[in-house]
């Protein structure tokens, strides 16, 4: 079965309405859904309840409109991004399969995207930081990949994580147990636990080779162009969802992505868009684009030099684009995260 990728405006935090229109428009349920990317209100903190609130909703939704226990719905990964600041409007991306259809039965031989969902084992509070944890999140990535059918590391353009941050909870359940933890900050754990997802997602796609522990979250030279890392308080595990490119899936929609070198980096999106498959001229403008939509993660870097380069940036990360083609196979729109 193919996949569908949604864009659904969040009007509230407790609002699925639009969830159910695009159900409705794609004709999938609501036991079709693998897969959640999305972005809340919120200040984006260790103490955002917005995205605690959003993911019990969702959790609620799974059981209530389609058939799957509390225990299955707790099983599909929900990677949630707290805060909207400046232009960004709460949204999710609803990944969901869908039915063969005339377009996805000519596309079969054509590279089309593939998704692969997992949670991985638990992640203890001490091992936030350190490789327990990076061998985790790479164990479930190369589990979601072969769910995807995705056998080249090539072919993976795109994996979000959701993964545990410490809590002061966290931190005294690890101290009572006689365990140490990377740090006491909990608002930094935040980076350091995306910074070491990103490195399990770095070897389970086999860009990099297990990194030293004293690498972690300090070595610039080491990380993933196809992660995007968030953490959160919402559960345990890692929550991981690879997205990609195969042959054999049909659809409507093919994934790619590129690295930006700066935050100033604007042709890093042109070049994740012609990676999605649409062709773009050597000078790309606006009216080329069709309906585009490039969506970057990008942290500052550290050096507070906004051209530096991506070898000195600590938490460089890709710009993601699916690209959805019209029935003739050319490619006139793109959704991304």
């Amino acid at each position: 079965m193919p996949f569908v990728v949604c864009k659904v405006p969040m009007e509230s935090v407790q609002e699925t309405a639009g969830i159910e229109a695009a159900m409705r428009e794609h004709r999938f349920g609501a036991d079709d859904i693998v897969a959640v990317v999305a972005k809340t209100e919120g200040n984006g903190g260790v103490n955002d309840i917005s995205r605690i609130l959003v993911d019990r909703v969702l959790r609620d939704f799974f059981v209530a409109r389609g058939s799957r226990t509390r225990a299955q719905a707790l099983a599909v990964p929900i990677a949630l991004s707290g805060g909207c600041d400046g232009v960004i409007s709460p949204h999710y991306n609803i990944v969901a399969r869908i039915a063969d259809d005339r377009v996805s039965a000519a596309s079969k031989n054509e590279l089309r995207l593939s998704v692969g969902v997992t949670v991985s084992e638990k992640i203890l509070p001490e091992e936030i930081g350190r490789l327990p944890m990076v061998e985790k999140v790479a164990a479930g990535v190369k589990r979601a990949m072969a769910e995807a059918g995705i056998s080249d590391p090539a072919d993976v353009h795109f994996v979000q994580t959701k993964t545990p941050l410490l809590t002061s909870e966290r931190i005294a359940d690890a101290t009572r147990r006689g365990k140490t933890c990377v740090m006491h900050d909990t608002m930094e754990s935040m980076a350091v636990s995306n910074a070491t997802a990103a490195l399990g997602i770095g070897v389970g796609v086999g860009e990099i080779a297990m990194p030293r522990e004293q690498q972690i979250a300090k070595d610039l030279a080491l990380y993933s162009s196809v992660a995007s890392c968030s953490s959160g308080v919402e559960q345990d595990e890692a929550q991981i969802v690879v997205v990609g490119n195969r042959r054999g899936i049909g659809g409507d929609f093919r994934i790619g992505h590129s690295v930006m070198q700066d935050s100033l980096d604007v042709e890093a999106i042109y070049a994740a868009i012609r990676s999605a498959g649409l062709p773009l001229p050597e000078r790309a403008r606006a009216a080329d684009l069709g309906e585009v939509e490039a969506i970057p993660e990008l942290e500052f870097d550290q050096t507070a030099n906004p051209t530096a380069e991506a070898g000195d940036n600590q938490w460089t990360s890709p710009v993601d684009v699916d690209a959805e083609p019209n029935p003739e196979l050319e490619f006139d729109q793109t959704l991304g995260w």
